[in-house]
């Protein structure tokens, strides 16, 4: 337990998590595509979630670099477990602050989210685009992408709020089983007679 205590004591004194939005407007929407802030975006998925909505937010949340930075990866795997669970905590409590921050500011009813990658029809490639809204995401926060558009630090996530009525999870389009981070059922149903996806 005094291990235990000793870094959480580190975490908190070294912690810096960060989070970029900004608020965006859509327009030019096709069968499968859209402009969010002039920057065109691919996804059918995408396109109908936002059909009926002229504000969205795209953002990028990170637990930040300095964790990383300080605390080197070690020999004690518990360490470098909890390490890396605290990270997780930090950017669900950041996004979360980020959600109750565009409700309230802008006077939003329930809010959904997409992320690119989290489903075929949204690629990961197009974290470029999304990242291209920001400009300099690295020199605002910290975070950068790889050659293969993963995100460093590891613990950060991007992506686009939006209002909407019904609450939407990627989740429900994707038939992967034995997922610790679904939110909501897989729904065949929903994929093809709303999305038009086989």
């Amino acid at each position: 337990m005094k291990k235990v205590q000793e870094l959480i004591e580190l975490v908190h004194r070294i912690a810096k998590p960060k989070v970029l939005y900004e608020v965006s407007y859509v327009d030019n929407k096709n069968e499968d595509s859209l402009y969010i802030g002039g920057i065109k975006f691919t996804s059918s998925v995408l396109r109908v979630n936002l059909d009926d909505v002229e504000r969205v937010f795209p953002y990028v949340a990170t637990s930040g670099t300095e964790l990383d930075e300080i605390i080197a990866p070690s020999e004690d795997l518990f360490k470098d477990l909890f390490l890396d669970a605290m990270k997780l905590i930090i950017l669900r409590i950041t996004t979360t602050y980020l959600e109750d921050h565009l409700t309230r500011t802008y006077a939003l009813g329930q809010l959904s989210k997409m992320n690119p990658g989290s489903l075929q029809n949204w690629p990961i490639t197009q974290q470029n685009e999304l990242f291209s809204i920001f400009r300099n995401v690295e020199d605002l926060i910290g975070v950068r992408l790889t050659e293969n558009f993963l995100m460093i630090p590891l613990k950060s996530v991007s992506g686009i709020y939006f209002p909407t009525q019904i609450k939407f999870e990627s989740c429900q389009l994707c038939p992967r089983d034995r997922c610790s981070g679904r939110r909501a059922p897989y729904n065949p149903d929903l994929k093809k007679t709303v999305y038009g996806i086989n």
